[in-house]
């Protein structure tokens, strides 16, 4: 008798060559939190929580982070760990560039519903997209959109062949495989199959970029970064920050990492 596990193992292996083995790509892609999030009537007067549903029907519950005056929206895409709530001085720092936030928290994490996955969470990044084009009253030349680490991939997926403000990666991945690989997930690596393709996708952007990566990143390599950014056919810039890790860009090199974005956005 074959155990489930490889049973699973086998059937992946008939499958991955087309799309992935999804029930391991998924399982090892996200981290979700849906405990240490934030009580809504704890939120700063300032930030809203915003429930959009999505193609599929699951609802998800994001942060809305209004600028006065504003036409502009930077739509945040996290990364596989936490929830948004765990970015919420993030999404602060981005608002006071003047610009409107939305800080996505997917399918499965924080207070939405779900469970993530690669296919999921591609349709919550195009339900908030379409909620702020068709309720809030933004126009695609005015949204930026943020993906860090995973976030990239969403990022990448929804702005294929729109013309938007522009668009930022923060340590971006290529795509599923070289990423498993790079994690030390050995043979595993091939049941990634062609999930989460940055590579290819990225050739479709039409907007502006703005790739940054650390040169210490031990996560998501810092080639794979430098690869996305070669690959793409649009105005782009590119910021390396020397001696910068995965999760430490932020706190550890403020300036290096707020300036261009700040730049990029205005």
């Amino acid at each position: 008798m074959i155990k489930p596990l490889k049973r699973l193992a086998v059937l992946c292996l008939l499958a991955f060559t087309i799309s992935g083995c999804k029930p391991i790509v998924n399982h090892f892609a996200f981290y979700p939190d849906t405990t240490n999030v934030i009580a809504t009537e704890k939120l700063p007067a300032n930030i809203q929580e915003i429930t959009v549903t999505t193609e599929d029907q699951i609802k998800i519950t994001s942060l809305y982070l209004p600028s006065a005056g504003s036409e502009k929206l930077l739509i945040y895409f996290h990364g596989n760990a936490g929830n948004i709530y765990h970015r919420l001085s993030d999404l602060q720092q981005l608002q006071s560039f003047g610009v409107n936030v939305i800080g996505i928290s997917y399918r499965g994490y924080g207070k939405s519903d779900g469970s993530p996955s690669e296919a999921g969470i591609y349709l919550d990044g195009s339900a908030v997209y379409q909620h702020a084009v068709e309720q809030l009253g933004f126009t695609a030349e005015n949204i930026i959109i943020l993906g860090r680490s995973i976030g990239s991939t969403v990022a990448v997926d929804l702005a294929q062949g729109k013309k938007l403000h522009g668009i930022i990666l923060v340590t971006p991945l290529s795509n599923g495989k070289e990423q498993a690989t790079a994690s030390g997930l050995g043979m595993i690596s091939a049941f990634a199959g062609k999930s989460f393709d940055n590579l290819t996708k990225i050739e479709k952007l039409k907007s502006p970029l703005l790739v940054i990566h650390g040169t210490d990143d031990y996560v998501v390599p810092f080639a794979m970064g430098k690869a996305i950014y070669d690959r793409a056919n649009v105005k782009k810039e590119f910021i390396k920050i020397d001696g910068a890790g995965h999760n430490n860009l932020q706190d550890a090199y403020p300036d290096e990492y707020w300036q261009p974005i700040y730049e990029f956005i205005k």
